[in-house]
């Protein structure tokens, strides 16, 4: 199945999740925020959130500062 994160398309299996995508892009435990087809999701789905054929992928990365 292809979903396109960040802009780039990318080969995912058929049940991967939000928290398998972040694991195997090293992303696991970082400040971030998902977005996936322009609708946040609570990283309390992350485990669950599972993603379709086409799916459009924000990622983006919690940068603090001041």
């Amino acid at each position: 199945m292809k979903i396109v994160v960040n802009g780039e398309q990318r080969d995912v299996p058929a049940s991967c999740t939000a928290a398998v995508l972040l694991a195997e892009m090293n992303l696991t435990g970082k400040r971030l925020a998902l977005e996936v087809n322009e609708e946040i999701v609570p990283r309390s789905q992350f485990g669950q959130h599972t993603f379709r054929d086409g799916d459009k992928v924000e990622i983006v990365h919690a940068i603090g500062g001041g």
